[in-house]
């Protein structure tokens, strides 16, 4: 779907539908967008009729829709609701102009702040389900809101985007119609170029979201690590600001990523990893260089859990179990397209996770990158040790943050659910700002402790480290703990993903499947010219000085 932006007075005929936000309040629903006027064939109410509201269910809370359908009975009954009872009946031979959609968009003493935002998401979504099939459609910027114009027109744009997504390469029927642009109009034309801005944002940002689905989405055979590296490498190919490095099986044995390799010994498929840099064309510097951020993204491909092997129904979904290695590639992109102005690498390790007569056995020890040793108790925690690899490269590269995205443990979900993420690090203001950055990108996140006592319960009795705590305790910190290992003292933030990665249901602007979460979040945060300043640290010298790219 096309998402553009023009002013009402520009809108061009021939629409299916035009949305017209609605306000709930204690008085009823009354219309948000400030106008009462026919806009490209379509009545735009001033006021509505509270007890015919009230007969359709129809209050103005967020999400709710109503159509005035296209047709001559339709408009008369518009026309009652408008209060415009006196008015000449329409002719029932004349052509059906477009529907009018009422979205609601919730009361407008709560339309403010980050809440406001996501409820404003969540009404675009509505809009885009109820109108459906048809070439083009109009949804009307709401007016008289505190919040800033591109902000409000980028929420709508994502919103609309993501619900309009739908995963369906593999079907063979007949496809349900979905619409194919949708116009968000601003009343103002001094308004119209933030809303322009706006717009393309958001819908470049949906574009990278929607990349994320679809790998997430992709069976995992069609996905195997080197089919995932080579889309990276040609997807980013024409972007000159970002240069790729594929690792292959030889090269990953000697750079001693001992991890990775231990993980990928039970598949036939070889492992791969992926460091693609970008090196903005106009940087940002800040007490003279530039702010350099590594994101880590596991990617397991599949994982079966080896010879400690899921049960079937537990195998169902672990295609998701690379979400964390799209998440941290698609805002990559997203970043590029969008001129951030920071230094930002991904690291993603690439394999599968399979039980063979090469696989890691549970009690084998496993040497990382960094040399650090750890006993391999349950091959089923697989994420952890391809990390641990990849976090000793990223603290190799000598950022100013490390920022790792994963689908490690059902703890996480057990904590937390599957709509938020659980946080750990050990920066506290790096912590803060990821987590306000997904508070603005909708994709929330809470924060989980790490305390030093912990330490003992990923203690071996051979080896550095074991890669499971306590049998039922604290599962998500324990594999967080193993990550703190690695990092050293590089500010870092870990993300456990493992429920938001995957919604179960279509829902708001979710279709059940993979939802790209992370890659908001991150573009939120690497956008933001506060974030940059914050990252380097004074007194100098606090952090890692930049290192040279991995290649």
């Amino acid at each position: 779907m096309r998402i553009e932006s023009a002013t009402a007075s520009a809108l061009p005929r021939g629409l299916v539908a035009v949305a017209v936000p609605v306000f709930a309040g204690p008085e009823g629903p009354q219309p948000a967008a400030g106008v009462s006027a026919d806009i490209a064939g379509a009545r735009v109410p001033a006021v509505l009729d509270v007890a015919w509201c009230k007969r359709q269910g129809f209050t103005g809370k967020v999400g709710q829709t109503v159509a005035f359908h296209a047709l001559s009975s339709a408009t008369a009954r518009l026309q009652a609701a408008s209060g415009d009872d006196g008015a000449t009946p329409p002719d029932p031979a004349a052509p059906a102009g477009p529907d009018t959609v009422l979205v609601g968009v919730g009361e407008p003493s709560a339309l403010v702040g980050d809440a406001g935002i996501e409820m404003l998401r969540r009404a675009a979504a509505a809009c885009v389900r109820a109108i459906g099939d048809g070439e083009t459609a109009a949804f009307l910027l709401p007016s008289g809101l505190s919040l800033p114009v591109a902000r409000v027109a980028e929420a709508l744009a994502i919103g609309a985007a993501l619900a309009w997504y739908r995963y369906d390469t593999y079907r063979t029927g007949e496809r349900p119609g979905r619409l194919g642009r949708l116009v968000i109009a601003t009343e103002s034309p001094a308004e119209a170029g933030s809303a322009a801005e706006g717009v393309a944002r958001g819908a470049r940002i949906a574009d990278s979201v929607s990349l994320a689905r679809d790998l997430v989405n992709q069976p995992p055979s069609s996905l195997t690590p080197w089919k995932f590296a080579e889309l990276f490498v040609r997807r980013f190919r024409d972007v000159p600001q970002i240069s790729v490095d594929v690792w292959d099986a030889e090269r990953i044995g000697t750079e001693r990523l001992g991890g990775v390799l231990g993980v990928a010994r039970g598949s036939t498929q070889p492992p791969r990893l992926v460091v693609a840099e970008y090196r903005p064309s106009k940087p940002v510097e800040i007490a003279g260089r530039t702010p350099h951020v590594v994101l880590v993204g596991k990617g397991i491909t599949f994982d079966s859990g080896g010879l400690s092997l899921k049960t079937a129904s537990g195998m169902e979904t672990m295609k998701t179990d690379m979400a964390g290695a799209a998440a941290v590639l698609c805002a990559l992109d997203a970043l590029a397209a969008l001129g951030a102005q920071i230094r930002v690498t991904a690291i993603t390790p690439l394999t599968e996770n399979m039980p063979s007569g090469e696989a890691t056995k549970p009690g084998d020890v496993l040497t990382a990158r960094n040399g650090k040793t750890i006993e391999v108790l349950n091959t089923d925690a697989e994420g952890r040790l391809v990390l641990a690899d990849a976090l000793s490269l990223a603290v190799e590269a000598g950022p100013d943050a490390i920022i790792d995205l994963a689908t490690l443990t059902g703890a996480a979900v057990v904590a937390l659910g599957k709509e938020i993420a659980g946080l750990f690090g050990n920066d506290e203001r790096l912590c803060a700002d990821v987590r306000a950055a997904g508070e603005r990108a909708g994709e929330p996140s809470w924060p989980l402790p790490l305390p030093d006592d912990y330490r003992s319960h990923i203690d071996s009795e051979i080896a550095d480290m074991k890669n499971v705590g306590r049998a039922g305790q604290a599962g998500a910190i324990a594999a967080a703990m193993l990550l703190r290992e690695f990092v050293g003292s590089v500010p870092w933030v870990h993300l456990d993903i493992a429920g938001p990665a995957r919604s179960d249901e279509r829902a708001g602007y979710f279709a059940k499947g993979g939802t790209g979460f992370g890659v908001r979040t991150l573009v939120e945060l690497l956008l933001s010219p506060a974030v940059a300043a914050s990252l380097v640290r004074e007194p100098e010298g606090t952090s890692p000085s930049p290192g040279e790219p991995l290649n």
